[in-house]
């Protein structure tokens, strides 16, 4: 606080020509002794000022209280001065109980309300999948509000308190070895601490005393950034410990001020000798005694000492009291009006100053914002700590995500790729549940007498199954039509899928990818090359029509793989369906334009007037109608459905498709076999037209390869048990895929990339002489 006031009072730009004087007093944590400050700062004090040199001008009047440090005596405070709207404003009173104006008007804060701090622990807990936890809190203020934020919000998230147990430091021993019992024999392996720094440090040395390790703690920021509880904690009881601190930050030159002890030893000489003799241990004057200590020349390097004073890891706190000086610095310089100079003739009075730190926002220094909600909170912004003790057994209080209350409920909590130290200084993520999950087959049954989290897993009964983990129920797996027999062997099965965690369904997902991207490689050759006379007499509308359908045929073997849903079922087909025909009536249009160009050629033949573009894109148009009309048919009458067929293995359930209209089905694929028996007869009749590049030999080679594989499918579907017989379905969009797009295409590229010679007119005509191909 002196540090901010000494810039203040140094600063030409906030206050000018105004200096702020101070009363500071320690309470101790002590609520008596709080109220005892607050009533003597109420009803007014003796002159002070922050230069002894000067003297007050006019007689002091206080104008805000900047402090305390713990939620109860704040409270205190707060219930005290409230009446006469004097602000006090707290850098580390977190309890959400003070963000009640009707309450406690008059306070206002820097550091977030338990009520972010509760809901960020509990998502946390919940982020490691610990759902069965311990908790230990300060019976004050501060850990009776804020465990109780985070039991409502743990309840909401599912996780269960094994037992939530409080103490204070005051305590006898009795009572804190009763709650250390409690811990030791539990079952939760996690334990949050909801606890004040001065508490904890009571525990740690109760906990050392059992050296009761191996359990996971979680903390609240008031001791999870304290180096002095990781000092403390000699047996290692809170290694890999884990909990949200206030967000680490920097003051510029407030190090530097807080070791300048100059002022310290001009103001009470008392002070500083008794200071500088326990910080080097020396005296400056020697007495007759059994210790001997050496003599302090009062020049000792202060800056080379490490402890508790020097230890700047609660810089984020003396941030907290910065920024609430600061505050008050800023509501007085809009009060009084200052620009190059202040109006002292301002009557200044508590209430308008309450007002007008509510309305302040302004930046420090290091450019953070400063500003109060409607509850005189700040923005609620947490990092997340983890505890790793370093080879020296120092502490590491490393970052390893944040919690930013503004945001979404799923993006509030982000950890970063850091490599975290648990319990035991392990690096496996410590499991606390009361139950284990329950495995397919079975279902929960609640133990009586015990939280939601606790269950047993009952196999389910004959004829009834569970197809998914911590099922609730069972469900009769047979149809009651079913005779006995099939009933009967009807148990609990694993239910099994052709599922992209699979080797076979990685291996054919990763097949229909790479066909898309060959597909999308030779679009964009073609499309650079559209204007040559390869792509032209080839027809490069009905290439690009046959190329986009190529690339769906690749995609949509995708949907065969995965659980089937009801949707999935109805999408597979009728996509594999239209998408195929789609395909076959571009090439189907494009060997008929070889054929009709041929005839035009022809003495007294003007064939192509009846084969133009129009005519193309209508013919390709009312082949692809005929299968969307067959599709909505076959999905009005009898669509495709999710089935589980018990008949293929005795200890496994297939989930499978069912066809829902045979009829439909082999409609669908009897109308895709029509359509390649007439491509490849026309092709086929094509194939020796008098053309350097005739596009009907390819056809007729990729036909072949297309009959062949649906041929030999019907077979080999009808005759694979379960996943398999989708697998085979894959595998025959593929092959026949990849034959349409290598037979096809691949010699147009080989053209147009590494024998761009032979792609000319002439050529393409047959008045240059060249190799067949």
């Amino acid at each position: 606080m002196l540090f901010a006031i000494e810039e203040i009072n140094n600063s030409t730009d906030l206050l000018p020509g105004i200096s702020l004087g101070y009363n500071i007093y320690d309470t101790c944590g002590s609520i008596p002794r709080s109220i005892k400050v607050a009533l003597a700062l109420n009803n007014g004090n003796d002159n002070r000022s922050s230069n002894p040199e000067k003297t007050c001008t006019k007689p002091a009047e206080m104008q805000a209280i900047v402090g305390e440090t713990s939620s109860s005596p704040s409270t205190a405070i707060s219930t005290l001065i409230g009446p006469f709207h004097i602000p006090l404003i707290s850098h580390f009173a977190t309890c959400a109980c003070l963000s009640d104006k009707t309450k406690y008007p008059s306070f206002l804060r820097t550091i977030p309300s338990d009520y972010y701090q509760s809901r960020a622990l509990a998502q946390l807990v919940k982020h490691f999948g610990w759902t069965w936890v311990g908790a230990v809190r300060t019976n004050d203020d501060y850990g009776n509000n804020g465990m109780a934020i985070f039991t409502e919000t743990a309840e909401q998230l599912g996780i269960c308190l094994e037992y939530s147990v409080s103490f204070f430091r005051t305590d006898s021993t009795e009572k804190i070895q009763k709650l250390i019992k409690t811990i030791q024999t539990s079952t939760s392996k996690v334990v949050i601490a909801f606890v004040s720094h001065l508490d904890m440090d009571v525990l740690i040395h109760e906990l050392s005393n059992y050296k009761l390790t191996g359990y996971q703690w979680v903390g609240s920021e008031s001791w999870i950034f304290d180096s002095q509880i990781a000092a403390v904690d000699k047996n290692h009881i809170l290694d890999g410990a884990i909990g949200v601190s206030i967000p680490n930050t920097h003051v510029s030159g407030l190090k530097e001020f807080i070791l300048d002890v100059r002022p310290l030893k001009s103001l009470n000489n008392d002070l500083y000798t008794e200071f500088w003799e326990t910080l080097f241990s020396c005296k400056f004057k020697q007495e007759k005694s059994a210790e001997t200590f050496r003599e302090c020349t009062g020049y000792e390097d202060l800056t080379g000492v490490e402890n508790t004073f020097t230890d700047m890891s609660l810089m984020p706190i003396f941030n907290n009291v910065y920024k609430g000086v600061y505050a008050v610095a800023h509501a007085l310089h809009n009060i009084l009006g200052c620009d190059k100079t202040c109006n002292i003739n301002v009557q200044l009075d508590p209430f308008t100053i309450l007002q007008q730190i509510k309305k302040i926002h302004f930046k420090t220094k290091e450019g953070e914002e400063v500003y109060f909600n409607e509850n005189g909170d700040p923005a609620a912004k947490y990092e997340v700590i983890n505890w790793q003790r370093r080879e020296n057994g120092v502490v590491d209080f490393v970052t390893v995500g944040l919690y930013d209350a503004s945001l979404p409920l799923n993006k509030q909590l982000k950890l970063q790729n850091k490599s975290l130290l648990w319990a035991q200084s392990s690096t496996q993520v410590p499991v606390s549940v009361c139950s284990e999950m329950c495995p397919p087959g079975t279902r929960k049954v609640h133990q009586k007498g015990k939280p939601v989290c606790c269950h047993d897993c009952i196999r389910c009964a004959e004829g009834e199954m569970s197809n998914i983990t911590d099922a609730v129920t069972c469900v009769r797996c047979p149809p009651e039509s079913w005779s006995n027999e099939r009933r009967d062997a009807c148990k609990n099965k694993e239910a099994v899928f052709l599922s992209y965690e699979e080797i076979m369904g990685m291996l054919l997902s990763t097949a229909a990818l790479f066909g898309t991207c060959i597909t999308a490689i030779v679009i964009i050759i073609f499309y650079r090359n559209r204007k040559t006379p390869l792509v032209k007499a080839n027809n490069s509308e009905l290439s690009f029509l046959l190329l986009f359908s190529l690339t769906l045929c690749f995609l949509c073997s995708l949907t065969f793989i995965g659980q089937p849903s009801k949707w999935s079922c109805m999408l597979r087909h009728t996509a594999f369906g239209i998408t195929f025909v789609l395909c076959l009536s571009c090439v189907l249009g494009k060997t008929m334009v070889v054929l009709m160009a041929f005839k035009a050629t022809l003495p007294g033949r003007n064939m192509m007037k009846w084969f133009g573009p129009a005519q193309q894109r209508l013919s390709v148009l009312g082949f692809t109608l005929v299968q969307v009309i067959i599709c909505v048919v076959w999905l009005t009458i009898s669509p495709p459905f999710p089935s589980n067929n018990f008949k293929e293995f005795k200890e496994k359930m297939i989930l499978e498709c069912a066809l829902g209209s045979a009829v439909g089905f082999w409609s669908v694929l009897g109308y895709i076999g029509l359509l390649a028996m007439l491509c490849f007869i026309f092709a086929f009749l094509a194939r020796k037209l008098p053309d350097n590049f005739n596009e009907a030999k390819f056809i007729t080679f990729s036909m072949l390869i297309f009959c062949a594989v649906w041929i030999t499918f019907i077979p080999a579907y009808v005759s694979s048990p379960g996943k398999f017989s989708v697998a085979v379905e894959i595998f025959a969009i593929l092959a026949s895929s990849f034959g349409l797009l290598i037979c096809i295409f691949i010699p147009k590229c080989y053209i147009m990339l590494l024998k761009p010679e032979r792609n000319t007119k002439k050529n393409m005509m047959g008045k240059v002489p060249q190799k067949s191909f």
